[in-house]
């Protein structure tokens, strides 16, 4: 089964309806919840996105967004290794190294992001959601 890293941004587009994003991530969400396709996602990503959304919701609605969401991703580990990698490559962002290095490490096939400029050294595919679908549909 395919596995997909989802980058902060795009679980924020998913869990914050940020249009528009929101679909194409949504089509994505819905492939994992019929059990097609894998998503992994950093434990950074969720406390990122508790942190962002709280700015514009309920720390109760956000709560629950991310229990629901949990129930289609797998949260993979950040560790000391992550955390080495991270600080010694070449990426510029350490967060996007660190995201990188955590899909690495959880055998993650492809990186969904909307952010594929900071991901260029990658070894795997980078793509958005929406081209994801286009290149399954």
């Amino acid at each position: 089964m395919t596995r997909l890293f989802l980058d902060t941004n795009v679980i924020l587009d998913l869990l914050g309806e940020r249009m528009p994003f929101y679909d194409s991530i949504a089509k994505v969400a819905t492939m994992a919840d019929r059990k097609k396709i894998t998503l992994v996602a950093s434990p950074l990503s969720f406390t990122t996105v508790d942190y962002v959304l709280n700015k514009f919701e309920s720390s109760e609605s956000v709560l629950n967004k991310l229990r629901k969401f949990k129930i289609i991703c797998e949260v993979c580990e950040v560790d000391e290794q992550t955390i080495e990698k991270g600080l010694n490559s070449s990426f510029k962002d350490f967060e996007d190294a660190v995201q990188y290095f955590t899909a690495l490490q959880s055998n993650c096939s492809i990186i969904i992001t909307r952010n594929g400029k900071d991901f260029k050294t990658a070894t795997i595919p980078i793509m958005t959601a929406e081209e994801y679908l286009s290149s399954v549909m």
